[in-house]
């Protein structure tokens, strides 16, 4: 029994042992060698006083000398190391301050060693501002300073908020992120720096508000009303009543019968990208019914329900004033009011309003209301030069083709395409920007001549269809292209959006446009000539195409008429971009 409680108290003696070596090993030895370095620490900062005594304060003033000055007036010859490592004590972060108290000159150490340090006050003061530290203002609005509300030192308490020195200035003319430093020290002199941002934007309400001049809309043909979203340029029309921009696309986007236009502007949503869809608000558009007499309203009496995109109005047309204005394009393009159900208007900038039937195809200008806060990024508004908002990230060299959006451009050759969409083979659909050989080398084709049926055939050499797949690559550099299944939508009757009753699907390199396709319709800046669709009728000489002004055939077409080519092609999957930034002006180049 005496051994074993000899034993017993062996191994609480070693217990105990082995805890007191650990007490010295983690806290008692640590903190001696930490004393000790702030002794010498302390004992260097008296000893560069002693032989610099012109540099001692005066008054309540307080000296700093730091670590690092010590360092380099070799008052300390010897780092000063964190216990146990071969790191030295922060450089930045330790000093000794000398202030006069009594009559006698008073040391205080601050020595910091990675967790230990001393306990000396070395914190400044809390500040505290009026409103926010990060600001947000419109370009041209006024900046005021709102200034400190409190500053409060841990041991000096409450202090003037005067004793702040504020400095930095906003520019609000120029858009860019501004600095405002608040400065303040306690009685130790230590020292706390606040920075407040304040953000000078460029909000997309006040920039068209400023270029307005105090009218509600743009008036004849700006140059200053250009924007940039999802690929696609629009025109500003002007601000509604919520402050909120309306804007129109620049150009038609496809061409479509007037009966089907809400189910085409679903597809045509689709399409836009994220951002763009995030910034529209839902509006109210007119829609009212007109007669010839009366197309000439500034006054809407009917709206439709809250929508997100519609078509311009007679009254946002005649609310631009000028009989040329850039609400009415060189193209035939559907307006939103109707005679009847018999009865429906076109507009252009020669003919002015025509009416015509409302199952015919013509350009279909989306229109729609965006957030008038929407934040500008770039750009000054002009055609060459549009704002724009980041909503598009450009490729860089060596990026993947199928990896970019709908509506950004790219040239193979010195030829235009713009993107249509990327397919699920990893293939990218692309749309040419301009007819085969434009004016110069006039490239057309005819249509199963003496044929009562059109068909859109790439197996049948009277067709149009057998020309644009086999001899366009005459004229165009088609390497970058691979064969692709193409649907050829097929009508009883009248070409209708989305009353196909068949569809033919023929794999082919190159194919006609669908004038449904986002894209499709005649350019308004003169790129084009007319151009064969990829749509067929079974009623007689009935066939899909687009003549000079954007008129959609509507009738039988000739046993002669020849018209040009514009096609749809698919790019392979693999194709890198070399330079460009995707835009009409600066399209991806493609080697």
């Amino acid at each position: 029994m005496q051994k074993g409680n000899w034993s017993r108290k062996i191994k609480l003696i070693a217990t105990v042992a082995i805890f007191l070596a650990f007490i010295w090993f983690l806290i008692i030895s640590p903190m001696i060698t930490f004393h000790n370095n702030e002794s010498k620490l302390l004992e260097a900062a008296k000893r560069y006083f002693e032989l610099n005594s012109n540099e001692l304060p005066t008054g309540e003033r307080v000296k700093t000398i730091g670590l690092d000055t010590l360092y380099k007036k070799a008052f300390l010859k010897n780092d000063l190391y964190i216990p146990y490592s071969k790191k030295t004590c922060s450089i930045e972060n330790s000093w000794v301050k000398v202030r006069r108290e009594n009559g006698e000159y008073k040391y205080y150490t601050y020595l910091e060693c990675g967790v230990l340090s001393s306990a000396v006050d070395h914190n400044g003061p809390v500040i505290t501002l009026n409103g926010e530290r990060e600001m947000t203002i419109g370009k041209g609005e006024k900046y005021t300073e709102l200034g400190v509300k409190s500053v409060v030192d841990n041991k000096d308490g409450k202090l003037n908020v005067k004793d702040v020195t504020i400095e930095g200035k906003v520019d609000t003319s120029i858009p860019d992120t501004y600095e405002i430093k608040y400065t303040v020290y306690d009685s130790l002199r230590n020292k706390t720096v606040l920075i407040r941002e304040v953000k000078v934007v460029q909000k997309l309400n006040s920039t068209i508000k400023e270029n307005l001049e105090g009218k509600k809309n743009f008036t004849s043909d700006p140059e200053n009303n250009y924007i940039r979203l999802s690929n696609m340029l629009f025109r500003v029309y002007g601000l509604n009543s919520n402050n909120d921009v309306v804007i129109v696309a620049d150009e038609d986007i496809a061409n479509v019968n007037y009966t089907k236009i809400d189910k085409w502007l679903d597809y045509y949503y689709n399409n836009l990208n994220d951002f763009t869809k995030k910034i529209i608000v839902e509006n109210k558009y007119c829609n009212m019914n007109v007669t010839d007499e009366t197309l000439n309203t500034t006054k809407c009496s009917s709206y439709t329900n809250k929508r997100k995109i519609y078509i311009p109005s007679v009254v946002e047309i005649n609310n631009v004033e000028d009989d040329y204005n850039f609400m009415k394009t060189n193209t035939y393009s559907w307006i939103s009011n109707s005679k009847d159900k018999n009865t429906a208007y076109v507009v252009n900038n020669i003919d002015n309003y025509v009416s015509t039937n409302p199952k015919y195809n013509y350009g279909v200008r989306p229109m729609m209301t965006i957030k008038g806060d929407t934040l500008i990024t770039g750009g000054e508004g002009s055609l060459d030069d549009p704002y724009v908002f980041g909503d598009v990230k450009r490729a860089k060299g060596g990026s993947l083709l199928n990896q970019r959006y709908t509506g950004e451009y790219i040239s193979i050759d010195g030829s235009i395409y713009r993107i249509i969409k990327t397919e699920l083979d990893g293939t990218t659909k692309v749309i040419s920007d301009f007819t085969v050989g434009g004016r110069i080398d006039d490239v057309v084709t005819g249509a199963n001549a003496g044929s009562k049926k059109i068909e859109y055939d790439p197996k049948n050499k009277a067709s149009s269809a057998y020309f644009i797949n086999n001899r366009v690559s005459e004229y165009e550099n088609t390497k970058y292209f691979v064969k692709h299944d193409v649907k050829v939508p097929i009508y009883k009757k009248d070409i209708i959006y989305g009353e196909e009753i068949k569809t033919n699907t023929y794999k082919v390199i190159l194919s006609a446009p669908n004038m449904y396709e986002i894209f499709s319709a005649k350019p308004s800046n003169y790129r084009t000539d007319s151009y064969w669709m990829v749509n067929t009728s079974q009623a007689d000489r009935t066939a899909g195409a687009v003549y000079d002004r954007g008129v959609v055939i509507n009738g039988r077409i000739g046993d002669y008429e020849r018209l040009h080519i514009r096609f749809v092609a698919f790019v392979k999957k693999d194709t890198t971009i070399s330079s460009g930034e995707g835009t009409e002006e600066k399209p991806y180049i493609i080697k």
